[in-house]
């Protein structure tokens, strides 16, 4: 196996909402088998999918608002506090909505403001869709996303103009390591102090990654821009957390030679 200098975490994201605003974090408490706290663990049910939040099942994300197809959401500011379940989303610099997520009435007041502001995007009536731990990712398996910045700033070259590394949705931004290195990581153990994370599987990237996250404009398109000039789509990592512990920003990441796990 080659050799991959150490890096470091440049910043850590969780994404409270499908969809919805980046929340960047100091910190994140890992543990084995699961994602970043609080990532992805709720969604906006786009036409009716038969969700139980008593027995969680994936999805593909095309059931759900996302911005793969309804960049407007890239529009929105949205924050959410852990202690008091409180969603808020702004809209041109005002707030639109403030609710408790964990009570009908604040779940119904979200659902009413989708409604109201998304009716062109919508299937069905919104629904606030949230179960038992469960994450709303794009893949079935429980898992860290990674994002390369050395492989972004190729990108950048690629498309001859900047990109905002939060077009990929990343949990983990590693700086350090050389461009696309991280594609030649699976079945390897990446090590983040006490933290043993497996990678297993390459991200493919889809058209949500055209979508400026600060404009919402839909202006590039990597996915094609990554066919015509690699052979293939792949930006980014998935791993699974292995052994949990703390993971902070400016933390060494090192690939071991072997893989533990």
């Amino acid at each position: 196996m080659s050799a991959v200098p150490d890096a470091a975490v440049a910043a850590l994201y969780r994404y409270p909402v499908k969809g919805l605003s980046a929340e960047p974090l100091p910190s994140a408490i890992l543990s084995p088998g699961k994602t970043i706290p609080g990532d992805r663990s709720y969604a906006i049910e786009n036409g009716p999918t038969g969700f139980d939040p008593a027995a969680p099942r994936y999805f593909p994300k095309s059931r759900f608002l996302m911005l793969m197809r309804d960049e407007r959401l890239a529009a929105l500011r949205s924050r959410y506090d852990d202690a008091s379940r409180t969603l808020t989303i702004g809209v041109n610099g005002e707030e639109a909505v403030r609710a408790d997520l964990g009570t009908a009435e604040g779940r119904a007041a979200v659902e009413r403001f989708f409604g109201a502001n998304f009716a062109e995007e919508l299937k069905g009536p919104p629904k606030l869709l949230v179960g038992n731990g469960h994450s709303f990712s794009d893949v079935a398996r429980k898992v860290v996303s990674i994002i390369n910045l050395s492989s972004v700033a190729a990108i950048e070259t690629m498309v001859g103009q900047p990109v905002h590394p939060l077009r990929f949705r990343a949990n983990l931004y590693v700086r350090g390591w050389p461009a696309w290195s991280e594609l030649d990581l699976l079945e390897r153990t990446l090590a983040i102090g006490d933290v043993r994370l497996k990678v297993v599987k390459r991200i493919v990237r889809c058209t949500a990654t055209n979508v400026d996250p600060e404009t919402a404009v839909r202006d590039l398109d990597i996915p094609r821009t990554l066919m015509r000039t690699l052979g293939h789509c792949d930006c980014g990592i998935y791993a699974e957390v292995v052994t949990g512990g703390t993971v902070r920003i400016d933390d060494k990441v090192e690939t071991l030679r072997e893989s533990l796990l």
